[in-house]
């Protein structure tokens, strides 16, 4: 709502800051409220529509998140690299292109697990022991061959993650190399804070999504998987607003505008 309201925000950065939290606040509402219901009313039952709305939902938004991270690396590799042609680079149409196939990319690998997903069967009343519905427990549960779901879902999670991965390696591997060829100690500061928000949130949000996806069916380890899956549906999108915005003075200042406005900061 910062970024919307606020004119000098209406950047590239903010653009897809703004994406980012959608996604957060999607991805993680689909899971949040049916976890508290488990924990505060004990009520741990989930209808099979729910169960394929919940797996859909935070599939779509999850590969989303994967590739906006992707896109913001992207913009600090120009930031930093490329400070002059900035704004001739990044403009609100090449912005709003690359996010449009984000959405897309995002929706088609997840509703092509889904659809893969539907033709699964269970042979009883089955308990998931997990606090949502996702992928892996349900192909452990099922009761027909899943090397084809399990194909796909490895396919799908290495094309999302390889192209954001490669993406932010790549960019990073710009900043660091025009950083270094600095001679201002104060520039290369400025530029490695520029990015260390980014590359906090890559490296908590990428070591949980591959060491959750990017393995055989058969290493799928409950308690284990639990507690690292808390980390990217619920720890995560709680971090990202915190670390995007404590560490960034023009949020900050922007928020304490809309405050003293409001008469709730003298």
């Amino acid at each position: 709502m910062l970024c919307w309201t606020t004119p000098n925000l209406q950047t590239p950065m903010y653009f897809f800051l703004r994406h980012l939290s959608f996604s957060d606040l999607c991805y993680s509402s689909v899971i949040t409220p049916k976890l508290l219901e488990s924990l505060i009313i004990g009520d741990s039952s989930i209808l099979y529509a729910a169960c394929m709305t919940q797996l859909v939902v935070f599939s779509i938004f999850g590969s989303l998140e994967c590739l906006i991270l992707g896109l913001m690396a992207c913009d600090r590799s120009v930031a930093v690299c490329k400070p002059l042609f900035y704004h001739l680079i990044m403009t609100d149409s090449v912005c709003e292109r690359l996010i449009a196939s984000c959405y897309m990319v995002s929706i088609t690998t997840s509703m092509l697990n889904a659809a893969y997903a539907l033709q699964l069967s269970f042979c009883s009343a089955i308990q998931i022991h997990h606090f949502y519905c996702d992928y892996p427990p349900l192909l452990k549960l099922s009761c027909s061959d899943t090397s084809v779901n399990e194909l796909v879902l490895l396919a799908s999670v290495s094309c999302v993650s390889g192209v954001s991965v490669i993406t932010i390696l790549v960019s990073y591997g710009y900043i660091i190399f025009t950083v270094l060829r600095l001679r201002s100690k104060v520039g290369r500061q400025k530029a490695f804070y520029t990015c260390s928000s980014h590359l906090i949130v890559v490296s908590v949000f990428y070591g949980t999504i591959l060491f959750m996806y990017l393995r055989p069916g058969g290493k799928y380890f409950s308690d284990q998987d639990k507690v690292v899956a808390v980390f990217y549906t619920v720890v995560i999108p709680v971090l990202n607003p915190i670390i995007y915005s404590m560490r960034n003075r023009e949020l900050k200042s922007a928020l304490t505008k809309i405050l003293r406005r409001m008469n709730v900061v003298v």
